[in-house]
C-alpha cells in the first residue's frame, strides 16, 4: 500500500562546518580589504619634502611648488596667473577650480604656516594682499586661490626671500616632466 500523504523526512544533523568556514573566510576578506585601504590612503611611497640648508640663505621661486586655484574669478584666470608665475621660475603643480568649491574675495595663500618663507615669496608676487591660511601641510607646497576681486601679479615680484642663517628649510620634491637620462644626477 502506498501512503496518500508524503512521509516526513527523517531529521538529519545540521552541518555547521560550511557556514562557519564561510563566516571565517568573509572575516579574513573584510580584514584584508580594510588593511589594504588604510595602507593605500595613509602611506606615501616617496618623500614629500627634503630638509635643506639654502645657499646664501635665500629661497628662490624654483624651489617652490605652487598650485593655483580659481575661487570665484573669471574662467581662465587661474591659468593666466599660473603662466605668469611659471615665467618667474615657480614650479606649477595644479591649475584648477578650488577643490572644495569655496569662494574667496581677493586671494588666499594656503601653506604650512602663515609666516613660512614660501608663503612670503608667493605673496611678494601679488598686487593685492592675500589672506594667509595655515593648514600644517607637510609637503610645503603653496596653494594660491584667486577670487573675483583679484587683479594681477606685480610686474616685478620678489626675486627671493631671506631665511635666517643656518636654518634648514623643507623644500618640496619637484618631479621633472622629462625623463632623466641614465647616469645623470637629477639634482
Amino acid at each position: 500500500m502506498t501512503a496518500i500523504h508524503p512521509q516526513p523526512r527523517p531529521h538529519s544533523r545540521i552541518h555547521w562546518r560550511t557556514p562557519i568556514t564561510m563566516v571565517i573566510l568573509l572575516g579574513i576578506l573584510a580584514g584584508g580589504g580594510w588593511w589594504g585601504w588604510k595602507s593605500l590612503i595613509s602611506s606615501s611611497a616617496e618623500q614629500t619634502c627634503v630638509e635643506q640648508q639654502l645657499p646664501n640663505n635665500r629661497l628662490v621661486p624654483k624651489q617652490v611648488v605652487l598650485n593655483v586655484y580659481n575661487g570665484g574669478a573669471r574662467a581662465g584666470s587661474a591659468q593666466r596667473v599660473a603662466d605668469a608665475l611659471k615665467k618667474r621660475g615657480f614650479n606649477i603643480g595644479k591649475v584648477a577650480n578650488e577643490p572644495k568649491g569655496n569662494k574667496v574675495d581677493v586671494a588666499e595663500l594656503r601653506g604650512a604656516t602663515a609666516n613660512a618663507p614660501e608663503i612670503t615669496l608667493v605673496a611678494g608676487q601679488l598686487n593685492q594682499k592675500a589672506v594667509p591660511v595655515p593648514d600644517s601641510r607637510t609637503d610645503h607646497t603653496v596653494d594660491l586661490v584667486i577670487g573675483a576681486g583679484f587683479g594681477s601679479v606685480k610686474l616685478k615680484g620678489l626675486p627671493s626671500v631671506q631665511v635666517p642663517p643656518g636654518t634648514k628649510v623643507c623644500l618640496p620634491v619637484v618631479h621633472s616632466t622629462q625623463p632623466i637620462p641614465s647616469g645623470q644626477n637629477p639634482n
